[in-house]
């Protein structure tokens, strides 16, 4: 019996390798959440229990224990006697638990993700001394390469650099606090860094709906009155969650992914542009039965004025959405290049899907959800 521990399975990319890892038979799962008492931790997995479609009766949910904790926090905030079982029976650790928001204070960025690093770390060391430890999934995110041109490698960042946002910088400090503990204690880490994570490749099926998601009302032009900046020959690599899932499981199974980097992406040559993918979006969105306003492209310079200029005049429930536009812009302004070859053989790809077919998926579930009765 293998036993996985798990932050964030309520997130996008852990509530996909949640029911990838429960097809084993032979796999345990213990799933860190936050919870502000027992009866809410219960009401939680209820809800995971239906986004991941077992049924009550399912076997399934035996495998499944659910910790009441903080992954921020000093042994997440467990007990002496949880942690103490934790750390020493558990063989495998995947950790997802991030807060992607962009726009947060810098402290309060580094508090999610270095303190949480800290706790998985120290987790590892304990698990390690212990003889348990097989491996860790670290989940970090492309964006660590910051406003660095040309193609991201898949491999340590040693350059300075500038960053799109805060949730940038916070995740390039916590990987150098994860290269120092492979390189200097030989933990068995493995860091995962996938693009824009978007629905299932098959259905679109997605536990929230994230910055993808808000991208594609702004290329909708309906929250900007059709406006548009100039996107010139920018892309924008997405990858579907299910392709995420399955190569953390992959590695986390291979002893030879251990101190590498591996990018969870669809690489320059195949990611879309963004004028295609604004061209989808509209007609998704058209097809759904949706108002699309006509399209104007202006200037990037005057386009980014917009958001402060219209401010006033914007109700407060559509204000916030404008306002943070321009950390939208600033992150879609660069040309966006990330190296997939080095772990090829890792990554799963289903040859008779073309990267059109992904994003079709994932924007027709959303409009689903968002908009069943396809009414403004």
């Amino acid at each position: 019996m293998s036993v996985y521990f798990i932050t964030g399975a309520s997130g996008a990319v852990g509530s996909a390798i949640v029911p990838a890892l429960l097809t084993d038979p032979a796999v345990r799962l213990r799933l860190l959440l936050r919870a502000d008492s027992d009866d809410h931790l219960a009401q939680r997995m209820a809800e995971l229990h239906q986004f991941w479609r077992l049924r009550p009766d399912s076997p399934a949910r035996l495998r499944i224990e659910a910790m009441r904790g903080d992954a921020s926090a000093p042994q997440f905030g467990l007990s002496e006697a949880a942690y103490a079982q934790l750390s020493a029976t558990t063989q495998h650790v995947i950790h997802c638990a991030a807060s992607v928001h962009m726009n947060k204070p810098l402290d309060e960025a580094r508090r999610s993700a270095l303190d949480s690093t800290a706790a998985i770390l120290s987790l590892a060391r304990a698990l390690n001394r212990a003889g348990a430890l097989r491996k860790v999934e670290f989940i970090s995110t492309v964006g660590v390469g910051g406003k660095r041109p040309g193609i991201l490698p898949e491999t340590w960042i040693d350059e300075p650099r500038e960053f799109h946002n805060t949730y940038e910088q916070s995740k390039a400090e916590a990987e150098i606090m994860v290269r120092k503990a492979i390189e200097t204690e030989l933990l068995p880490i493995t860091v995962h860094r996938p693009s824009m994570v978007i629905g299932n490749s098959i259905d679109g099926r997605i536990i929230h709906f994230q910055i993808f998601y808000f991208i594609c009302e702004f290329l909708s032009g309906r929250r900007t009155l059709g406006l548009y900046p100039d996107f010139g020959d920018t892309r924008l690599d997405v990858i579907p969650v299910d392709r995420v899932a399955n190569t953390i499981i992959a590695a986390s199974r291979d002893p030879s992914t251990t101190g590498t980097v591996m990018h969870l992406c669809t690489g320059p040559e195949h990611s879309p542009r963004l004028n295609e993918l604004k061209a989808l979006v509209r007609t998704t969105y058209r097809r759904h039965g949706l108002t699309i306003p006509r399209a104007i492209t202006l200037p990037r310079k005057i386009f980014s004025m917009l958001p402060r200029v219209a401010a006033p005049f914007i109700s407060p429930r559509h204000r916030k959405a404008v306002m943070t536009l321009p950390i939208y812009l600033d992150y879609l302004a660069g040309s966006q290049g990330f190296a997939a070859t080095q772990h090829e053989p890792n990554v799963r790809r289903d040859t008779n899907q073309t990267v059109v077919e992904h994003v079709t998926a994932a924007i027709r579930h959303y409009l689903t959800m968002r908009y069943p009765h396809a009414s403004d």
